[in-house]
Protein backbone atom coordinates (compact mmCIF):
# COMPACT_ATOMS: atom_id res chain seq x y z
CA UNK A 1 0.00 0.00 0.00
CA UNK A 2 2.74 2.45 0.94
CA UNK A 3 4.63 1.70 -2.26
CA UNK A 4 1.51 2.54 -4.27
CA UNK A 5 1.00 5.74 -2.28
CA UNK A 6 4.62 6.81 -2.90
CA UNK A 7 4.16 6.10 -6.61
CA UNK A 8 1.02 8.26 -6.78
CA UNK A 9 2.65 11.07 -4.84
CA UNK A 10 5.67 10.76 -7.11
CA UNK A 11 3.58 11.29 -10.25
CA UNK A 12 2.04 14.42 -8.70
CA UNK A 13 5.45 15.76 -7.69
CA UNK A 14 6.79 14.82 -11.12
CA UNK A 15 4.22 17.11 -12.71
CA UNK A 16 5.26 19.89 -10.34
CA UNK A 17 8.96 19.26 -10.94
CA UNK A 18 8.42 19.64 -14.68
CA UNK A 19 6.76 22.98 -14.01
CA UNK A 20 9.67 24.12 -11.83
CA UNK A 21 12.30 22.94 -14.30
CA UNK A 22 10.62 24.70 -17.20
CA UNK A 23 9.85 28.01 -15.43
CA UNK A 24 12.67 28.78 -13.01
CA UNK A 25 15.40 29.02 -15.70
CA UNK A 26 13.42 31.77 -17.48
CA UNK A 27 12.65 33.48 -14.14
CA UNK A 28 8.93 32.82 -14.39
CA UNK A 29 6.82 32.33 -11.26
CA UNK A 30 5.91 28.75 -10.39
CA UNK A 31 2.67 30.00 -8.81
CA UNK A 32 1.24 32.31 -11.47
CA UNK A 33 0.05 31.96 -14.14
CA UNK A 34 -1.61 28.61 -13.67
CA UNK A 35 -0.64 25.75 -15.97
CA UNK A 36 -1.64 26.46 -19.56
CA UNK A 37 -1.33 25.00 -23.03
CA UNK A 38 1.88 26.38 -24.57
CA UNK A 39 0.23 26.52 -28.00
CA UNK A 40 -3.20 28.11 -27.45
CA UNK A 41 -2.41 29.62 -24.00
CA UNK A 42 -5.67 28.24 -22.53
CA UNK A 43 -5.55 27.77 -18.74
CA UNK A 44 -5.89 24.07 -17.94
CA UNK A 45 -8.61 22.76 -15.66
CA UNK A 46 -8.06 20.32 -12.82
CA UNK A 47 -9.27 17.44 -14.99
CA UNK A 48 -6.53 18.21 -17.50
CA UNK A 49 -3.82 18.19 -14.86
CA UNK A 50 -4.21 14.68 -13.44
CA UNK A 51 -0.76 13.09 -13.84
CA UNK A 52 -0.52 10.54 -16.67
CA UNK A 53 -4.29 9.86 -16.77
CA UNK A 54 -5.11 13.24 -18.32
CA UNK A 55 -2.65 12.53 -21.12
CA UNK A 56 -4.25 9.14 -21.79
CA UNK A 57 -7.81 10.49 -21.53
CA UNK A 58 -7.05 13.34 -23.94
CA UNK A 59 -5.27 10.90 -26.28
CA UNK A 60 -2.13 12.98 -26.11
CA UNK A 61 -3.74 16.16 -27.46
CA UNK A 62 -4.88 19.48 -26.03
CA UNK A 63 -8.66 19.54 -25.55
CA UNK A 64 -8.86 23.11 -26.85
CA UNK A 65 -6.54 23.37 -29.86
CA UNK A 66 -5.99 19.63 -30.51
CA UNK A 67 -2.22 20.11 -30.81
CA UNK A 68 -0.26 17.04 -29.74
CA UNK A 69 1.07 17.17 -26.18
CA UNK A 70 4.71 16.19 -25.74
CA UNK A 71 5.18 12.67 -24.40
CA UNK A 72 7.84 14.18 -22.13
CA UNK A 73 5.15 15.37 -19.67
CA UNK A 74 3.72 11.95 -18.69
CA UNK A 75 7.18 10.40 -18.96
CA UNK A 76 8.55 12.72 -16.27
CA UNK A 77 5.52 11.94 -14.09
CA UNK A 78 5.87 8.17 -14.52
CA UNK A 79 9.62 8.14 -13.96
CA UNK A 80 9.34 10.28 -10.81
CA UNK A 81 6.56 8.04 -9.47
CA UNK A 82 8.58 4.91 -10.15
CA UNK A 83 11.69 6.39 -8.50
CA UNK A 84 9.74 7.46 -5.41
CA UNK A 85 8.27 3.96 -5.08
CA UNK A 86 11.63 2.25 -5.64
CA UNK A 87 13.25 4.56 -3.10
CA UNK A 88 10.68 3.57 -0.47
CA UNK A 89 11.16 -0.14 -1.19
CA UNK A 90 14.95 0.21 -0.99
CA UNK A 91 15.49 2.72 1.83
CA UNK A 92 12.15 3.19 3.60
CA UNK A 93 11.25 6.58 5.04
CA UNK A 94 14.11 7.09 7.50
CA UNK A 95 16.70 9.83 7.19
CA UNK A 96 18.43 8.08 4.30
CA UNK A 97 15.10 7.56 2.55
CA UNK A 98 14.29 11.28 2.75
CA UNK A 99 17.74 12.15 1.41
CA UNK A 100 17.17 9.88 -1.58
CA UNK A 101 13.74 11.41 -2.21
CA UNK A 102 15.33 14.88 -2.14
CA UNK A 103 18.05 13.74 -4.53
CA UNK A 104 15.44 12.32 -6.92
CA UNK A 105 13.52 15.59 -6.77
CA UNK A 106 16.66 17.64 -7.47
CA UNK A 107 17.76 15.40 -10.33
CA UNK A 108 14.37 15.42 -12.04
CA UNK A 109 14.15 19.22 -11.88
CA UNK A 110 17.66 19.88 -13.20
CA UNK A 111 17.17 17.28 -15.94
CA UNK A 112 14.04 19.06 -17.16
CA UNK A 113 15.80 22.43 -16.95
CA UNK A 114 18.91 21.26 -18.80
CA UNK A 115 16.93 19.51 -21.53
CA UNK A 116 14.83 22.63 -22.13
CA UNK A 117 17.44 25.36 -21.77
CA UNK A 118 20.92 23.79 -21.38
CA UNK A 119 20.96 25.44 -17.97
CA UNK A 120 21.06 24.38 -14.31
CA UNK A 121 19.89 27.47 -12.36
CA UNK A 122 21.67 28.45 -9.14
CA UNK A 123 18.26 29.09 -7.58
CA UNK A 124 17.38 25.39 -7.75
CA UNK A 125 20.70 24.28 -6.24
CA UNK A 126 20.49 26.88 -3.48
CA UNK A 127 16.95 25.79 -2.62
CA UNK A 128 18.08 22.20 -1.95
CA UNK A 129 21.34 23.11 -0.18
CA UNK A 130 19.91 23.81 3.33
CA UNK A 131 17.89 20.57 3.27
CA UNK A 132 20.99 18.50 2.56
CA UNK A 133 22.96 20.43 5.19
CA UNK A 134 20.27 19.80 7.80
CA UNK A 135 19.93 16.10 7.03
CA UNK A 136 23.73 15.71 7.05
CA UNK A 137 23.74 16.81 10.69
CA UNK A 138 21.33 14.07 11.77
CA UNK A 139 22.07 11.16 9.44
CA UNK A 140 23.83 8.18 11.05
CA UNK A 141 25.56 6.73 7.98
CA UNK A 142 27.64 9.73 6.87
CA UNK A 143 29.82 12.00 9.02
CA UNK A 144 29.97 15.75 8.54
CA UNK A 145 33.66 15.46 7.61
CA UNK A 146 32.95 12.91 4.87
CA UNK A 147 30.05 14.98 3.57
CA UNK A 148 32.29 18.05 3.43
CA UNK A 149 35.02 16.07 1.70
CA UNK A 150 32.46 14.73 -0.78
CA UNK A 151 31.34 18.27 -1.59
CA UNK A 152 34.96 19.41 -2.03
CA UNK A 153 35.84 16.52 -4.34
CA UNK A 154 32.52 16.94 -6.11
CA UNK A 155 33.54 20.48 -6.98
CA UNK A 156 37.23 19.95 -7.72
CA UNK A 157 37.07 16.95 -10.09
CA UNK A 158 34.49 18.44 -12.50
CA UNK A 159 36.20 21.84 -12.21
CA UNK A 160 39.53 20.37 -13.31
CA UNK A 161 37.80 18.44 -16.10
CA UNK A 162 36.21 21.69 -17.24
CA UNK A 163 39.54 23.52 -17.18
CA UNK A 164 41.55 20.90 -19.05
CA UNK A 165 38.77 20.16 -21.55
CA UNK A 166 38.25 23.90 -22.13
CA UNK A 167 34.57 24.00 -21.31
CA UNK A 168 33.72 20.30 -21.46
CA UNK A 169 32.03 20.62 -18.07
CA UNK A 170 29.65 23.52 -17.48
CA UNK A 171 29.47 25.64 -14.34
CA UNK A 172 26.03 24.30 -13.46
CA UNK A 173 27.31 20.71 -13.72
CA UNK A 174 30.24 21.53 -11.42
CA UNK A 175 28.01 23.07 -8.75
CA UNK A 176 25.55 20.19 -9.05
CA UNK A 177 28.32 17.65 -8.41
CA UNK A 178 29.42 19.64 -5.35
CA UNK A 179 25.90 19.46 -3.95
CA UNK A 180 25.68 15.76 -4.78
CA UNK A 181 28.98 15.19 -2.99
CA UNK A 182 27.52 16.76 0.14
CA UNK A 183 24.61 14.31 0.04
CA UNK A 184 26.47 11.20 -1.10
CA UNK A 185 29.91 11.32 0.48
CA UNK A 186 33.18 10.47 -1.27
CA UNK A 187 32.67 6.88 -2.43
CA UNK A 188 29.22 7.24 -3.96
CA UNK A 189 30.13 10.63 -5.42
CA UNK A 190 33.20 9.27 -7.24
CA UNK A 191 31.15 6.34 -8.56
CA UNK A 192 28.37 8.70 -9.65
CA UNK A 193 30.88 10.92 -11.47
CA UNK A 194 32.47 7.97 -13.25
CA UNK A 195 29.10 6.54 -14.31
CA UNK A 196 27.81 9.95 -15.41
CA UNK A 197 30.79 10.55 -17.70
CA UNK A 198 30.58 6.98 -19.02
CA UNK A 199 26.86 7.34 -19.80
CA UNK A 200 27.51 10.74 -21.34
CA UNK A 201 30.31 9.47 -23.56
CA UNK A 202 28.46 6.40 -24.83
CA UNK A 203 24.94 7.80 -25.18
CA UNK A 204 26.17 11.20 -26.38
CA UNK A 205 28.20 9.53 -29.13
CA UNK A 206 25.23 7.33 -30.07
CA UNK A 207 22.73 10.19 -30.39
CA UNK A 208 25.22 12.42 -32.23
CA UNK A 209 25.91 9.75 -34.85
CA UNK A 210 22.27 8.77 -35.08
CA UNK A 211 21.38 12.33 -36.05
CA UNK A 212 24.37 12.53 -38.37
CA UNK A 213 25.68 15.52 -36.43
CA UNK A 214 29.31 15.02 -35.50
CA UNK A 215 30.09 18.68 -34.85
CA UNK A 216 30.99 19.87 -31.36
CA UNK A 217 27.56 21.03 -30.21
CA UNK A 218 26.49 21.48 -26.58
CA UNK A 219 24.51 18.62 -25.10
CA UNK A 220 22.62 18.62 -21.79
CA UNK A 221 24.75 16.73 -19.27
CA UNK A 222 22.29 16.80 -16.34
CA UNK A 223 20.36 13.73 -17.62
CA UNK A 224 23.60 11.72 -17.57
CA UNK A 225 24.44 13.05 -14.10
CA UNK A 226 20.99 11.98 -12.94
CA UNK A 227 21.37 8.52 -14.47
CA UNK A 228 24.85 8.03 -13.02
CA UNK A 229 23.85 9.30 -9.57
CA UNK A 230 20.74 7.12 -9.39
CA UNK A 231 22.75 4.08 -10.44
CA UNK A 232 25.26 4.87 -7.68
CA UNK A 233 22.52 5.36 -5.08
CA UNK A 234 20.54 2.21 -5.81
CA UNK A 235 23.22 -0.18 -7.09
CA UNK A 236 26.50 1.33 -5.89
CA UNK A 237 27.31 -1.32 -3.29
CA UNK A 238 26.67 -4.16 -5.74
CA UNK A 239 28.83 -2.51 -8.40
CA UNK A 240 31.70 -1.90 -5.97
CA UNK A 241 31.49 -5.49 -4.65
CA UNK A 242 31.47 -6.81 -8.22
CA UNK A 243 34.50 -4.71 -9.10
CA UNK A 244 36.40 -5.80 -5.98
CA UNK A 245 35.60 -9.45 -6.68
CA UNK A 246 36.61 -9.53 -10.33
CA UNK A 247 39.38 -6.95 -10.65
CA UNK A 248 41.15 -6.85 -7.27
Amino acid sequence: MWTSILFLYGTVFGSFFHLVGSRVPIKQSIVSPRSYCPTCQTTLSGVELVPVLSYVWQKGRCRHCCVRISLFYPLVELVTGALFAFSFVTFGLGVQGWIVLLLISLLVIVTVSDLHYLLIPNAILLFFLPFFLLLTLIRPDLSIVEAGLGATIGFLIPFLVGVFSKGGMGGGDIKLFALLGLALGVTELVLAFFLSTAYGAVLGWFFAHRKGNQKRTPIPFAPFIALGTLTSIFFGEQLIDWYMTWFL
